[in-house]
């Protein structure tokens, strides 16, 4: 059974525990310990030398039958700023930030939501298969983590990620591709004062082809783009000689991800090189993105969970990415599924524990559903 104080104290153990990204040692020792403690052996993989964090990915395997499906159960540890200093204020049912940080139930929720679920699995001797928790660093900015972790040690056959918000039952089952790109404008330095025409200035050059761009904001139905950052300059009396900018595109279709990014850096090279300057262009898929079907097997899981849980399925797209993404790129299908968090990434964030038990119910029944299916 699903135990109310022991999820909710679990909870504000971790909303406790300063974890930004790159930051999560704190989160990691407490799971490591946690884990340890609940009979498991956890272990610590190398993520956090690769991108420069002072902790890796969390891993660990809860044996079950042999023979039956899988299941990967994931969530991040870090959290975004202000996250330092977290004070959780319990208010009947609802948990939230004191206003002045986050919450960090982004993603303490959905870490708890598991470590809960298997709890209580355990404590009532419900069968399940094999299941892989696996609990992330970076995952915001850039979904490091997952991207860095060594799926080979992980075999299985579906992947629930608790990292998404709206009411109980709701799955991400679509989410765009994502590209990144940076263009660094060149023009010519001169003193701006004592012979500007022998310049060419590189802001100047990134303004005029980021001013009639052929994609920007809503492109179409299932497509954005979006400029985030322009750097450029080094003092007011020189004539800029370069600029960076840095933008994105998304789309839940590959090809038209493609070709919008190719329209909107073709045009970039031809007004800066029709006026005389240069620019070099990084461009980086950050993440696939994915689309389930209907009729794939982990809908039917979600369907049959959500029947025997007693709650309304609500399947959505995404314009966000998540550890999710990454996930199904190593051919694992694998779905978004909400832990009931609110207004996340503000200092407004909030959750309420029934929530959360939900979640838990929710999760234990498709575990259990899981069983049902053949590999």
């Amino acid at each position: 059974m699903i135990n109310r104080d022991r999820l909710v104290n679990s909870f504000l153990d971790m909303v406790r525990i300063d974890s930004l990204t790159r930051q999560e040692r704190g989160m990691a020792d407490y799971l490591l310990k946690t884990l340890k403690e609940m009979g498991f052996e956890p272990y610590e993989d190398d993520t956090g030398a690769k991108i420069g964090g002072n902790a890796g990915n969390v891993i660990c395997r809860v044996p079950g039958i042999p023979g039956k499906p899988a299941l990967l159960l994931m969530a991040h540890m870090d959290t975004v700023a202000p996250g330092i200093g977290k004070k959780p204020v319990v208010d009947g049912d609802l948990i939230r930030s004191d206003g002045t940080t986050v919450l960090g139930g982004d993603d303490a929720a959905g870490i708890a939501v598991i470590l809960e679920t298997v709890r209580a699995i355990r404590e009532d001797g419900l069968p399940h298969g094999d299941l892989y928790l696996v609990f992330t660093v970076a995952e915001e900015g850039g979904l490091f983590g997952a991207r860095n972790l060594d799926i080979s040690k992980i075999p299985a056959d579906f992947a629930f990620i608790m990292d998404d918000e709206g009411p109980i039952a709701t799955a991400a089952v679509k989410a765009p591709f994502y590209n990144r790109f940076k263009a660094t404008f060149i023009g010519r330095a001169a003193h701006a004062g004592l012979e500007p025409e022998k310049g060419l200035n590189a802001i100047l050059l990134a303004s005029k082809a980021l001013a009639e761009l052929p994609h920007m904001g809503r492109i179409d139905e299932e497509s954005t783009s979006n400029i985030g950052i322009i750097n450029g300059g080094i003092a007011r009396n020189i004539v800029s000689e370069t600029c960076v900018v840095e933008g994105e595109v998304r789309s839940i279709h590959e090809d038209r991800l493609e070709k919008y990014t190719r329209e909107i850096l073709d045009h970039i090279r031809a007004v800066t090189e029709k006026l005389g300057g240069r620019v070099e262009i990084e461009v980086e898929r950050m993440y696939p993105g994915y689309h389930l079907e209907e009729t794939s097997p982990i809908i039917r899981i979600l369907k049959d969970a959500a029947q025997k849980a007693g709650l309304p399925l609500n399947l959505h797209a995404t314009g966000g990415g998540s550890d999710t993404n990454v996930i199904n790129g190593y051919g694992i299908p694998a779905v978004d599924i909400s832990v009931g968090m609110d207004r996340v990434h503000s200092t407004e964030e909030r959750i309420r524990i029934s929530d959360m038990e939900k979640a838990c119910r929710f999760l234990e029944a498709i575990i259990a559903t899981a069983l049902t299916y053949s590999r």
